[in-house]
């Protein structure tokens, strides 16, 4: 009984930074994609605008994206996209945001 008093807290005390730190990610995600990305990628919320990219939450609903293709696709070159003035840690940041936006259209 008295290893299970001391086996929550202690699972309590390692589980829970690591759920804040993916909610920093997924906020940090998202302001990188605001400040980088939201000039030709528009929100579904967005006016409709001429010439502009898809849509975050088309392009995440599309089959076939997972974490593995984001994070591949955000280490690509892929003209016009600034993806190469992203730092490592930003990309990461990017595709939590991106499985976060996922994870919400479902």
């Amino acid at each position: 009984m008295r290893g299970s008093r001391t086996l929550v807290p202690c699972t309590l005390a390692v589980i829970w930074p690591l759920a804040a730190v993916a909610d920093d990610a997924v906020s940090r995600g998202a302001a990188v994609a605001d400040q980088w990305c939201r000039h030709c990628h528009p929100r579904a919320d967005d006016p409709p605008a001429p010439r502009m990219a898809f849509a975050f939450e088309d392009i995440v609903m599309r089959k076939g994206r997972d974490r593995d293709y984001f994070s591949r696709f955000v280490r690509e070159d892929h003209f016009p996209m600034t993806t190469f003035r992203l730092f490592e840690h930003e990309k990461d940041d990017i595709v939590a945001w991106l499985m976060a936006l996922q994870d919400a259209q479902r």
